[in-house]
């Protein structure tokens, strides 16, 4: 039996149209297989909804071919294809009682497209992020439409695979990151200059997803707050910004910080639950359900982390790696 200092990590919890049978919450993460080994990625995801993970989510998930990453092997939603293969993942993770999440991504400059040969896009005309030898094009007005129409095509197809929260992403440098940032964003339309115009285009497609598949699954944003070391604070200050200005448009917030060395830290340099001092403020600005990582294993740790309203969810992707069963265990006591 469990302990009762740890029930409340066992509360259901709405998101948006759906529930969560708990607070355990599988974050998006890699996996090294995505659209090449789709059975392989099923039985993992299955495996944490067997072992007591209340939501479980996929990796990177391509919207469209012009957003490839070989050589690593992402998810993909770009045809029926892999509406079927994502379904092996829905139908495991849904026969444990656990919902399942979808992470559309949109590399931008991240992206060489060695595997679709695609011209890649971004905010203005940067340097691959990845250092290939390939420079991205400039995305005009049309390019915007023609964006928000395949991450919209995207999430319609995974509302068909049966998915139940669909993500926005818009961090960890990818498409969305360098439209928010005033670093990258150099544009002098309305979605460039000030940060309200950056937000813009993130705004539009957490509408254009809630519009085609609210209804029935809820919608999460990816988001980062800062954290970078030396990084000046008014860049931190324009994150949080902006927000504020997103802050009840979707049904749930992913939060993580620009420091993959702090949010992915061994346990030899980095606390457990680290990022509290750069996300405490979140649940200031929303009434939305929020999650966030920090190597979380010790059910104390993370039940202080509900307790004191830091956070809604649980938030993991090596903990869940490490050990699938750990809510199961927590739950044995």
């Amino acid at each position: 039996m469990r302990d009762s200092r740890h029930d409340l990590l066992f509360e259901p919890v709405q998101i948006g149209p759906v529930t969560a049978k708990n607070r355990f919450y599988q974050v998006p993460h890699c996996t090294g297989m995505g659209w090449l080994r789709p059975k392989m990625a099923a039985a993992l995801r299955g495996m944490k909804a067997e072992g007591g993970w209340g939501v479980i989510c996929t990796e990177w998930c391509s919207i469209h071919p012009a957003s490839d990453d070989l050589p690593h092997p992402n998810a993909a939603l770009w045809n029926q294809d892999h509406i079927r293969d994502h379904a092996l993942m829905t139908e495991a993770v849904h026969s444990h009682g656990a919902l399942a999440g979808v992470e559309l991504w949109f590399g931008g400059a991240s992206s060489a497209n060695h595997y679709t040969r695609e011209t890649a896009i971004d905010v203005t005309s940067i340097p691959n992020l990845a250092g290939h030898p390939y420079q991205p094009r400039a995305m005009g007005k049309s390019d915007i439409r023609e964006l928000r129409r395949w991450h919209r095509e995207a999430a319609l197809r995974a509302k068909e695979a049966d998915f139940d929260i669909v993500y926005v992403y818009a961090t960890h440098g990818y498409l969305l990151s360098h439209f928010l940032s005033a670093q990258t964003n150099l544009r002098t339309d309305e979605y460039g200059g000030s940060m309200e115009n950056r937000t813009r285009l993130l705004r539009e497609l957490i509408e254009d997803t809630k519009d085609a598949v609210g209804d029935r699954c809820a919608v999460a944003v990816r988001y980062s707050v800062g954290g970078d070391d030396g990084e000046a604070q008014s860049l931190t200050q324009e994150r949080r910004d902006g927000l504020e200005m997103l802050a009840e448009l979707p049904d749930l917030w992913d939060i993580n910080i620009n420091n993959y060395y702090q949010e992915m830290g061994v346990s030899r340099f980095i606390k457990e639950g680290s990022l509290e001092e750069h996300m405490s403020f979140v649940k200031s600005v929303t009434t939305k359900p929020v999650v966030t990582v920090g190597r979380f294993t010790s059910p104390d740790t993370m039940a202080s982390q509900i307790k004191r309203g830091v956070v809604d969810f649980i938030g993991a992707a090596r903990p869940s790696i490490a050990d699938p069963f750990l809510p199961q265990k927590i739950e044995e006591g």
